[in-house]
């Protein structure tokens, strides 16, 4: 009888999974579905759109392709950063004939539609500067998102040697003010510079090309 029974219980467990398979399965596809969902609307949601989102993904490998064409320890400490077509490129070189290249390089790739050059020329602060950059981003990038007055996922950041460079789309001057004050008030930040458009503003293209050096809105105290 005992044995009767454990081989009830077997079955029964067998049954109980097998048909609960297409349930976890639906899960899981609709676990994904949501994920996708979430990223489009992430996406959806910027200034750009969507295939504006994506062009700005390939205008970004493009230029670092063609840095690392170039040579890859001259450019090793630089960064992008594209909206829509603007490209801010921040970190330092060591002398002034690669800090002019890289912004060369940046306006070959097609689709650029402006240069932002803050290229700094000088020896850099190694390691401990570089923690201190990212975590003045990470700081300000999380408080900006859960201040429930700022569209976080509009505004790009990038820090170097203390001073915050931003750019994106504003709702209106009151949000981007908000940010900026947010920005001020974290511990070691040294100026704060908006390249930041107020949403549904046009950007034109910089007809100065490799001369550009189009300096954003130096917002510091």
């Amino acid at each position: 009888m005992t044995c009767l029974i454990k081989t009830h219980i077997k079955t029964i467990t067998v049954l109980i999974v097998l048909l609960s398979m297409p349930l976890i399965q639906a899960c899981s596809f609709l676990g994904l579905a949501m994920g996708a969902a979430a990223t489009t609307g992430i996406a959806a949601s910027q200034e750009g759109g969507i295939s504006g989102a994506v062009s700005d993904g390939v205008i970004k490998a493009k230029i670092n392709d063609a840095w690392l064409n170039y040579d890859v320890s001259t450019f090793a400490k630089l960064s992008t950063t594209v909206e829509r077509g603007r490209v801010l490129i921040t970190g330092v070189v060591q002398d002034p004939e690669a800090r002019v290249e890289a912004v060369r390089l940046a306006w070959q790739v097609k689709g650029v539609q402006q240069v932002i050059n803050e290229i700094r020329v000088a020896e850099s602060e190694g390691i401990t500067g570089f923690i201190k950059d990212t975590w003045i981003t990470s700081r300000l990038r999380t408080a900006i998102t859960i201040d429930r007055g700022v569209q976080s996922i509009n505004y790009s950041i990038d820090t170097v040697s203390g001073v915050v460079y931003l750019m994106g789309y504003a709702q209106n001057r009151a949000e981007l003010n908000r940010v900026v004050e947010t920005a001020r008030t974290i511990s070691g930040v040294k100026q704060v510079v908006s390249y930041v458009k107020m949403v549904g503003e046009d950007i034109e293209p910089d007809p100065l090309a490799e001369e550009n050096n189009a300096y954003g809105e130096d917002v510091r105290q």
